[in-house]
Formats: C-alpha cells, sequence, structure tokens
C-alpha cells in the first residue's frame, strides 16, 4: 500500500538544522526522511486486532515539530523508525478478527493511537501502573518491546501510533489496531466533524481532569490552533458557564474561538494585557525584564502552545495558587523564568493523550465523551478543516500546516484514496 514515512537519521538531523533556516524543503523534500512510497500491508497480529481503510488523517502540530526537529530528543527512545506517520485517523473498519466484538465491517472509526500494555500484549498482571489506573497515554512500558507479533517480530518501542515502526499511522492507505483502540463514530457526524475526534480529546481530557473550580473564576485559553479551539469547547461540553478568554492570533481563529463558547477573544499583546488588567492586575516595571503584575489574575490557563512566549505569559496572568495547564508541545526552552513558579505558589501541570474519564457521573473513556459532546454541540467543529489533500500531495500539505501565517490553515488533513 501508499504511505507516508518518515526515518530519521543523523545526516538528516544535521541537513534539516542547516538547510531548514532556508527552505522547509530539508524539512518535507527530497532531501528529508519523508517519503511516499509503498509499505507492506500487514497481517492482523491476532484474533482482536481490526483492519481499518483510512478515511482522512490530519496533520498535528506535534508532526511538525517532529519532522522539522524542533521537538526535544528527551522522546525519542519512546518511538521507533521508520514509521508510516499520522495520528489523527478516521477510517473504516474492512476486516475484524474472530473474536472482535466492538466493531463490524463497514462502520466508520476513529482510533486511540496511545499504544497501551494491551496493544503490546501484556496480561492483566504484567501491565504496567498507568495502564491499570486507565491511564495509558503513560504507559511506562514504551521504551520496549512488547509480546505482541507483527510482521514475524516483537512489537517495537513506541507511545503513538504514527510514530511507530511497527504499527502504521493514518498518512497510509490503511492500518490496523488493536479492540481496545477502535471507536465507532455515530452517523450524525460528518467525516469532517468525524476526524477531529482525537485532537477534541486531547482537550476534553485536560477540561474533565484540570476544570475549571467556580464559574465566577474567569479562564484564560492561549493559542490559535486545533487544541485551543478544542479546548474552549471541551469546558463548555464539560459544564463551564463562566467566562473564558481565548487568545488568539488571526480572525477565523477568533471567530470559531467564539463559536465554540469563549465570551471574549483577544490578540496576543496589548490586547491580553488589557484583559489581565480587567481582572484588576496592576503592573510593575522590574529595573531589568518584562512587565510584572500583582492583584488579579487569571485562576486557571491554559496554554496550548507551549513556547517560551506563551509559558513566561502564563506564568506573570495566573493568580497566586493558580493552576497552569500545558498542552502545548512545549520542549527545550532557554532562558525561562521560572519565578512566579515559587513567588505565586504556581501549579502547572501537564496532560498528553486521553484514558479513563469520569463524564457527567459516569466512567468512560475521553474518546466516547468526546464523541457524545461532538452529537449534541451546536459548534462548527467542521469548520476547524481548512485544507484537503491527497497523498501524492503530502509536501505541500505539511508546508500549509506548518506556516499557518501563510496558507490560513487550522486544521490539514490527508485523504489517501485520493491518490
Amino acid at each position: 500500500m501508499r504511505a507516508v514515512t518518515f526515518d530519521v537519521t543523523i545526516p538528516r538531523f544535521l541537513l534539516a538544522k542547516t538547510l531548514g533556516r532556508v527552505s522547509d524543503t530539508a524539512f518535507y523534500g527530497a532531501p528529508s526522511g519523508v517519503t511516499l512510497t509503498d509499505v507492506p500491508v500487514l497481517e492482523l497480529p491476532g484474533d482482536r486486532w481490526v483492519r481499518v481503510e483510512v478515511i482522512h488523517c490530519g496533520i498535528c502540530g506535534s508532526d511538525i515539530g517532529n519532522l522539522t526537529f524542533a521537538a526535544s530528543p528527551a522522546m525519542e527512545p519512546f518511538g521507533s523508525f521508520p514509521a508510516v506517520l499520522g495520528h489523527e485517523i478516521l477510517g473504516r473498519v474492512v476486516e475484524v478478527g474472530n473474536a472482535v466484538t466492538r466493531v463490524q465491517v463497514g462502520q466508520r472509526v476513529t482510533l486511540d493511537t496511545m499504544v497501551s500494555c494491551d496493544v503490546r500484549g501484556y496480561a492483566a498482571e504484567e501491565q504496567c501502573r498507568s495502564c491499570r489506573a486507565g491511564r495509558h497515554s503513560t504507559c511506562e512500558h514504551a521504551g520496549d518491546e512488547g509480546h505482541t507479533i507483527i510482521d514475524g517480530a516483537p512489537i517495537k518501542p513506541g507511545i503513538v501510533q504514527g510514530y511507530h515502526s511497527s504499527l502504521p499511522g493514518g498518512w497510509g492507505e490503511e492500518t490496523i489496531a488493536h479492540e481496545v483502540q477502535v471507536f465507532p463514530i455515530p452517523e450524525k457526524l460528518n467525516d469532517r466533524t468525524a476526524v477531529l475526534t482525537e485532537p477534541l480529546a486531547i482537550g476534553m481530557h485536560a477540561a474533565l481532569n484540570a476544570p475549571p473550580a467556580h464559574p465566577d473564576e474567569p479562564v484564560l485559553v492561549i493559542g490559535s490552533g486545533p487544541i485551543a479551539l478544542g479546548t474552549i469547547w471541551a469546558i463548555r461540553a464539560s459544564g463551564f458557564t463562566g467566562e473564558i478568554i481565548a487568545q488568539t492570533k488571526r480572525k477565523r481563529e477568533a471567530a470559531l474561538a467564539r463559536a465554540f463558547g469563549a465570551t471574549t477573544v483577544v490578540k496576543p499583546g496589548d490586547e491580553a494585557r488589557d484583559a489581565l488588567l480587567g481582572t484588576g492586575a496592576r503592573p510593575y516595571s522590574p529595573i531589568i525584564g518584562d512587565e510584572v503584575y500583582a492583584g488579579g489574575g487569571f485562576p486557571l490557563v491554559y496554554d496550548c502552545v507551549g513556547s517560551g512566549q506563551t509559558l513566561s505569559q502564563s506564568l506573570r496572568y495566573a493568580t497566586p495558587r493558580g493552576r497552569i495547564v500545558m498542552l502545548g508541545c512545549a520542549h527545550e526552552i532557554p532562558k525561562l523564568d521560572l519565578t512566579f513558579t515559587w513567588a505565586r505558589e504556581l501549579t502547572i501541570r501537564g496532560f498528553v493523550g486521553y484514558g479513563t474519564e469520569t463524564f457527567r457521573g459516569e466512567t468512560m473513556h475521553t474518546f466516547d465523551a468526546t464523541l457524545l459532546a461532538m452529537e449534541e454541540t451546536r459548534a462548527p467543529l467542521e469548520e476547524m478543516v481548512t485544507h484537503v489533500y491527497p497523498l501524492s500531495e503530502y509536501r505541500t500539505a505539511l508546508s500549509a500546516a506548518g506556516d499557518r501565517r501563510r496558507s490560513g490553515s487550522i486544521k490539514v488533513l490527508l485523504d489517501p484514496r485520493e491518490g
């Protein structure tokens, strides 16, 4: 089958770090490790596995970070290459193992692409603490080969399908998945909405595990991408009725932020500062460095970017004993001033993926909660999808996703059915 693959080598890393300053060809073009090629079709490795024909697969900010080698090397042991990329998958079941009961051939499905102990083939007594607790996105066997045999060899290390040499991601014509990974799509949801289940679940996971404490306390959400917009939507979908201030860069994202539930939308800089002062914060100027504040502020900040600039802003804008939720893929950040973590007694908490949640008094997977809320919402979720490309135009798609200012993209999709 045809698929877009990525392989990591030291020469390619050095090439990207040098030529990447001049042209994104070093990241997405012929010199890079990203290639459209033919890869083997895998047999189902067990009777609880399914084969899925890919309908759409999204390009995530983390994909761009990894392909441009901007991400930290700290997670390198928890992936394996070469890999078929893509972890935001919408597909249709085309084959099921004899023991599969969750789905049937012909159903549209989305995939929980975090690789758990179940997927690795560990028996219940062998499973790690995270997987036993329903938090498989932090599986403690991610750096190990597992027991499942795929293509004649033990399943390779890796935490996410899409950065995993044994489990193809969604930038190809088909993939395989364990039954526990597969979630049926309600008929009510069209394809462009359904493909957003995975990124929306990221926001839902954070909203359910670090919710606003009180409707009288304002929430600040920083970011213009799908994770930030999905977080705004998820905060509302989980029942919060208070003020949500969204910080976005462009008009299109601002309009969607309002449609998804933001009370106020501001741009970075003076407008965001004015919103902070509106909470009662008072500005002070140190002898050297950026302005600081006391009084007012935001009890809860969701940083959906993870840059040095946004993390610095989050630390300065939070109230004493405020909470900062990190959803952006923050990596190595030089000269980040952490003074306010102790001076304001702040709590910083990161989230990754999804897991077992409590939603409306019931225990369920994040995807189940997200799909339930997606069925009910009146928010125009599908409008986040701005670009769709066939596999043959993957370089153009990556360039559009990597440079939102130029392309105007929010969510870029690949459609393997279009060639």
